[in-house]
């Protein structure tokens, strides 16, 4: 058993863990950063985590989901190896057997994704291994404190020597002249330089040099100080290790393969934005949606980094003519380029989840044509590079709308976020039955025959946006001045559009607000209306119609499992 406290036993844990985890980031540049230990067991628990769970994250965290799970991971790995420290405390091999489990863990969840090879088993195996051997440094090699039995040089570990630092030794317990090699009781109160007289009497009879030495009352100071060097040392340098692993990984990107794409001019361009949709007020979200702006969710801890030299596309399943295109191919096909709002299914009432772009594409209804799709192949199967996939329904895609298998957005390739190389664009329906990324794959297949990734976690196989408005100014608990203010928001129907949106004050009856124009159908739309705000606390809703007549309901529902309903309501106090 070793001498460690608990508090150093569990520090030790935790360094283990630090240093299993920083260790596994360079060699993770090596086989992919998916194969990293944090990445690859985040992944896993994005994949089992029940979906309460998940929505829990983007409801709090928004688009910072995927950082606060990798910071979560952390922490409880951090937690675990703290238990791990204890555990070796007591009995070294049970700690060694916890620091074998989480490399287990690390090389099943590295193995498990999608396009995985044994070298994805590396990172967790490297770090594993230098994660034990910190553990025992600590717990029983250099670092550690010392076993209870071995004595050092110079000093007496022995029980007539704790006596003695007692004041219980031979010497004072016997009233007779202290033996040679007795430590004199020394109080802690006096000083080295001032020792009592007859307290420097007996010391200069026992022979101790210069008449008086100092009692060392903390026998494991230096055991401490070698604690604390060495894990200083081996975090600082795990931390080294994984941030430069982590950059490592980001040099080895793709950013300079983006950079070199020239996009091809559309054959087909975007009709231009008309003037006056974009009321540029203040807290209004613009019409278009810069890049850095447009919302992220998706299921990738890493973003994916497909080079498109080595990229394909392979069109097959339940076809006749099965296809695959390479990235040249693609971008040597006629471009359409057409504005389209995506939103995700995630999005509560009057929340941020949505954008608007300009994207440059290839009609997916060309290919499916080109390939042929059988009788009853009424699901098209995207599949992302990491293995996620996505199910939309094979008559949206050829029903004449501007769905689109996009290389462009805003003018320049698709962001590495945001899918580069290519990914799908799909009017009308939400993200996670349409929008994948770094697509590879889409193979025709039939709802009855296979099911996405979200459906078997409880959403619905097919899901069209829902008729929603949002109010964006004023911001709920704002105070603004009594008198004319502008209320404004966005409205959004995909492929359908916006007919009418209206807007009440405290219930009160209904008042049309004014459209912006907007690109097409399908595209949100801006709308504002003029309110003559009287002094007090007042509550401000709004509902939008539709081109079809249909209006959004005032039911309150969740987002799962097909997307949230209800008016937004905002409340305010005019001052």
């Amino acid at each position: 058993m070793s001498t460690l406290s608990r508090r150093r036993a569990a520090s030790a844990g935790v360094v283990a863990a630090v240093v299993a985890l920083g260790a596994a980031e360079p060699v993770a540049v090596l086989t992919g950063p998916r194969s990293a230990p944090l990445v690859a067991v985040g992944g896993l628990v994005v994949d089992l985590v029940p979906e309460p769970l998940k929505q829990f994250a983007i409801d709090v965290f928004g688009t910072y989901d995927k950082i606060a799970l990798l910071v979560g991971t952390a922490l409880l790995l951090a937690a675990f190896g703290a238990l791990l420290g204890l555990a070796a405390a007591r009995r070294l091999v049970t700690g060694l057997a916890g620091i074998a489990a989480f490399a287990v863990l690390g090389v099943a969840a590295a193995l498990t994704r999608a396009g995985a090879d044994a070298f994805d088993a590396l990172p967790s195996l490297v770090g594993g291994g230098l994660g034990a051997l910190t553990l025992w440094a600590f717990v029983a090699g250099p670092l550690g404190a010392e076993p209870a039995d071995r004595k050092r040089p110079g000093r007496d570990r022995s029980d007539a020597a704790r006596r003695d630092r007692a004041g219980t030794g031979p010497a004072e317990r016997d009233g007779g002249d202290p033996a040679e090699g007795d430590r004199v009781p020394v109080p802690r109160a006096t000083p080295p330089s001032a020792p009592p007289p007859a307290v420097a009497a007996l010391a200069r009879e026992a022979g101790t040099p210069g008449g008086w030495e100092p009692v060392r009352h903390d026998d494991d100071a230096e055991s401490r100080r070698r604690f604390l060097r060495g894990a200083g040392l081996l975090t600082g340098a795990a931390v080294v290790a994984g941030l430069g692993g982590h950059w490592l990984a980001g040099r080895r990107g793709v950013s300079a393969a983006r950079q070199a794409v020239t996009l091809p001019a559309p054959a087909t361009p975007a009709p231009p934005v008309p003037a006056g949709a974009d009321l540029s007020l203040p807290r209004l979200a613009p019409y278009v949606t810069p890049n850095g702006e447009f919302y992220r969710i998706d299921t990738a801890l890493v973003v994916p980094q497909v080079d498109p030299v080595t990229w394909r596309l392979r069109i097959h399943g339940r076809v006749r003519n099965p296809i695959e295109l390479s990235f040249d191919d693609l971008l040597a096909r006629p471009m359409v380029e057409r504005y389209v709002t995506l939103a995700c299914v995630s999005n509560e009432v009057g929340g941020d989840l949505i954008g608007n772009a300009r994207w440059l594409g290839v009609p997916i209804r060309e290919l499916l044509d080109e390939a042929g799709p059988e009788d009853g192949a009424d699901q098209v199967v995207g599949r992302s590079v990491d293995g996620w996939t996505c199910g939309t329904p094979t008559s949206v895609l050829r029903d004449g709308r501007d769905a689109l298998l996009a290389v462009g957005m805003n003018g320049e390739p698709l962001p590495i976020q945001h899918g580069f190389p290519v990914r799908m664009v799909v009017p009308g329906l939400y993200g996670y039955v349409s929008a994948c990324k770094w697509v590879t794959e889409l193979e025709l297949t039939s709802f009855a025959d296979f099911d996405a990734y979200w459906v078997p976690r409880g959403w619905s196989a097919q899901g069209p946006v829902k008729t929603q408005s949002r109010i964006d100014t004023p911001r709920p608990r704002s105070r603004p001045a009594a008198g004319p203010v502008t209320v404004a928001g966005v409205a959004w129907a995909q492929h359908r559009g916006i007919g009418r949106v209206e807007v009440r004050v405290d219930g009160g009856p209904w008042q049309e607000a004014t459209l912006a124009p907007a690109v097409s159908a399908d595209t949100w739309v801006q709308w504002s209306w003029r309110w003559n705000a009287t002094p007090g606390e007042h509550t401000l809703q709004v509902r939008a119609t539709d081109t079809t007549g249909e209006t959004q309901t005032e039911q309150r529902a969740p987002v799962a499992p097909d997307g949230a309903t209800g008016w937004h309501t905002v409340k305010v106090t005019v001052t």
